[in-house]
């Protein structure tokens, strides 16, 4: 499959989106389709705004997935999450929405998304979503992120 690099963000100037709804994901095709690996993305510093106070929420994203057809094209990704920093809405919407919209872009085998949300009056909460069990024989490492001892 060939791509059209015009269609992409990938290589030219890029606002960053005002929010979500108006953020673009692109896709690309998965030269290694038919082959089980995962592909991973951690976002350190994700930010969102509490819809009630008005305040800054901070969380750590890991983004699992088992490449079907596609593949998230990285800088998309990354224009897509850092337009949440505006964005009012609950640990739980921010991270299931994520993973919602990039099974939905992408039609991967299997997916998984952990939210690791620092604390929020005093309570940290995390968030771990996933499409169904892990596939035999994939490799699946930890996420990486301990639970939260003061990060």
């Amino acid at each position: 499959m060939s791509i059209d690099a015009s269609t992409l963000q990938l290589g030219q100037a890029s606002a960053l989106p005002a929010s979500p709804e108006e953020a673009r994901l692109d896709r690309v095709p998965n030269p290694h389709a038919g082959t089980r690996y995962l592909a991973r993305f951690t976002c350190p510093e994700f930010t969102s705004i509490c819809p009630v106070t008005g305040q800054p929420d901070f969380g750590i994203l890991v983004i699992d997935y088992l490449p079907g057809p596609w593949l998230v094209e990285s800088k998309s990704l990354k224009l897509y999450l850092a337009s949440f920093r505006n964005h009012g809405a609950f640990h739980e919407d921010c991270t299931i929405g994520i993973g919602k919209r990039l099974v939905d872009l992408l039609e991967p085998e299997w997916f998984r998304i952990g939210g690791y949300w620092y604390p929020r009056g005093g309570i940290p909460i995390d968030v771990f979503w996933q499409t169904g069990e892990p596939p035999k024989g994939l490799w699946l490492p930890d996420q990486g992120v301990a639970p939260y001892r003061g990060r």
